[in-house]
C-alpha cells in the first residue's frame, strides 16, 4: 500500500510548526491556532544553486537620497516615509470593501501617467471589473498592465520577463504555487508566495505591493511571519459605510510609523483630506455642555478632535461606564482623579465619553481635555467652542507637558480658536503668537477655574 503523506501543523498566528496538533502554541502562547496541512516531501535530484558570497564594508555602500518614487498622492507618501522605495515589498490590510483596491488602482494611474511601467495582477476580480472602477476614476495611461493570474509559476515568469516598476499583487490569499500540496490562502501558501514576490522585489528592484486580507480580530491573515517578511505594513482604517478613511503605518523600514493619511471616498474614489481638523470638527454642537477641542499629534501632522461626554445620575447600584475611541481604563483612571482631587462625586454617575467622527486617541495630551468634558457635563456648564485645551494628566492631578506644543498651538490659531489651555510648563518654549490668547496651568483644579 502507499505510504499516506505526513501532517504537519502550523501555527495561524506566528507561523510555527509541530508536527502533532497542540492546543496552545508554545512559541506565541495563542490558544486554538494550529491547522492541519500535507507535508511535501523535497523532490529527489534538484541540486540548489550556490551563489558566491561577496562581503563589502559599510563605507564602501553608496545610496541615493532621490531613489524613492512619489506616487501623485500626498497622503501615501507622507505614511511611507517620503514616497515608495525600489524594491520594497508593502503589505496592505485592511476590512472588505474599505478601498485597498481602489488606493492602489489610483497609484497605478498616477505613475503610469509619470510614464512608469505598472503591472496589475489581481486574483479575485476579473478583467471587466477592473475596468468599471477604472471608467469612475477617469483616463489611464497605457504604460498600465493587467493579468488576472493566481498561479505563482506563470507570474514570476511575466514579472521577469517584463520587468515593471511596480507590481499590485491583489491579492496575497488567492496566489498558490503547485509545489505546495496545501489550498491557497493556508499558511504554507501564504508564506511561499510573500517569499516569492519578496525575492523579485530585492533581486529585480520593483516595488511590489501586497494586498492581504484581515481576520475578525482586524490583522492580516495568515501567519504572522508574514509581516515580519514584507518591509512595510498599512492598514486601511475606518467605518466601510462612513466617508472617511485613514491609512496607518505599523511597520515601516523606511521611514516613521506615526505618521497617518486621511481620505475620504466619493463617487471617482479616495480623494485627499489635506485639513483633516476642520473635516473632523465640522458639525459641533454651539454652548452645548460635556463638549472640547482637544488637539493630538499623529507623527508630525496635529489633529485637532471634539471630546464628548455625558455624565448622569445612575439608576442602578453599579454605575455605567463607557469609552468609545480611547482606552477604557484611562477614562476610568482619569474619572478617580477627579473625584479624589476636586472632590466631584461621580462614583454615582453614568459615564459615556465618546470621540467625534470615530477616531481613535492613545496619545496622553488628550488626558486634560478628556477631564474638562467630564467636569463639564457634570456641572453642566458649556466650554466656550472658541477654546482648545491640551496636556497630560498625572494621578495628584497636575498636569504635565506635552511634546510640540507650537505646532499644536499653531493649527489651533490656524482654524481660528481665541484660548489655548497648555500646561504651564510647556508655555516656557513657546514663542510669542498673536491672535491666540495662551493659558498655563499646573493642576486640573485651576484647569477648571480658568474654565
Amino acid at each position: 500500500m502507499a505510504k499516506a503523506k505526513k501532517s504537519i501543523f502550523f501555527c495561524q498566528n506566528c507561523g510555527h510548526e509541530e508536527s502533532k496538533w497542540l492546543g496552545q502554541c508554545p512559541m506565541c502562547r495563542e490558544w486554538n491556532t494550529f491547522i492541519e496541512e500535507k507535508a511535501v516531501p523535497a523532490k529527489p535530484g534538484v541540486v540548489k544553486a550556490v551563489r558566491e558570497a561577496k562581503i563589502v564594508t559599510l563605507s564602501s555602500i553608496v545610496t541615493d537620497q532621490d531613489e524613492r518614487i512619489l506616487t501623485g498622492i500626498a497622503e501615501l507618501d507622507r505614511v511611507l516615509g517620503g514616497g515608495v522605495v525600489p524594491g520594497s515589498l508593502v503589505l496592505v490590510g485592511g476590512d472588505p470593501g474599505i478601498g485597498k483596491s481602489t488606493l492602489l488602482l489610483q497609484v497605478c494611474q498616477k505613475l503610469a501617467a509619470a510614464e512608469k511601467k505598472i503591472l496589475y495582477i489581481s486574483g479575485e476580480e476579473s478583467l471587466k471589473q477592473i475596468k468599471l472602477r477604472a471608467n469612475r476614476m477617469g483616463e489611464f495611461a497605457e504604460s498600465l498592465y493587467l493579468l488576472c493570474e493566481t498561479n505563482l509559476n506563470i507570474i514570476r515568469e511575466v514579472i521577469n520577463e517584463q520587468k515593471p516598476d511596480m507590481v499590485v499583487i491583489d491579492s496575497i490569499q488567492t496566489m498558490y504555487d503547485e509545489e505546495v500540496g496545501s489550498a491557497p490562502g493556508s499558511v504554507s501558501q501564504v508564506r511561499e508566495s510573500t517569499n516569492v514576490f519578496m525575492q523579485l522585489a530585492k533581486g529585480l528592484g520593483i516595488s511590489i505591493f501586497i494586498v492581504g486580507h484581515v481576520t475578525k480580530e482586524g490583522t492580516v491573515a495568515g501567519p504572522r511571519v508574514l509581516e515580519h517578511m514584507v518591509d512595510t505594513v498599512l492598514y486601511f482604517e475606518g467605518d466601510r459605510h462612513a466617508s472617511y478613511r485613514i491609512l496607518r503605518g505599523v511597520k515601516n523600514r523606511f521611514g516613521s510609523t506615526n505618521e497617518i493619511g486621511v481620505f475620504e471616498m466619493q463617487e471617482k474614489g479616495l480623494t485627499e483630506v489635506e485639513n483633516p481638523s476642520e473635516f473632523m470638527l465640522s458639525g459641533r454642537p454651539e454652548y452645548a455642555s460635556g463638549s472640547v477641542v482637544a488637539c493630538t499629534m499623529e507623527g508630525t501632522r496635529p489633529m485637532l478632535m471634539e471630546i464628548q461626554a455625558l455624565v448622569c445620575k445612575s439608576n442602578f447600584g453599579m454605575p455605567r461606564r463607557t469609552a468609545a475611541g480611547m482606552d477604557y481604563n484611562r477614562v476610568n483612571l482619569l474619572m478617580a482623579v477627579l473625584e479624589k482631587r476636586l472632590g466631584l462625586p461621580l462614583s454615582g454617575c453614568d459615564a459615556y465619553v465618546n470621540i467625534a467622527g470615530g477616531i481613535r486617541l492613545n496619545e496622553p495630551a488628550a488626558d486634560l481635555g478628556i477631564v474638562m468634558a467630564i467636569a463639564s457635563s457634570y456641572k453642566n456648564r458649556p466650554i466656550s467652542e472658541n477654546t482648545i485645551v491640551f496636556g497630560e494628566v498625572g494621578l495628584s492631578g497636575e498636569v504635565r507637558a506635552v511634546t510640540m506644543p507650537d505646532q499644536r498651538v499653531a493649527e489651533a490659531k490656524k482654524l481660528g480658536f481665541k484660548t489655548c489651555i497648555i500646561p504651564e510648563v510647556s508655555v516656557k518654549g513657546l514663542g510669542k503668537i498673536k491672535g491666540i490668547e495662551i493659558v498655563g496651568v499646573r493642576s486640573v483644579k485651576e484647569a477648571i477655574q480658568v474654565l
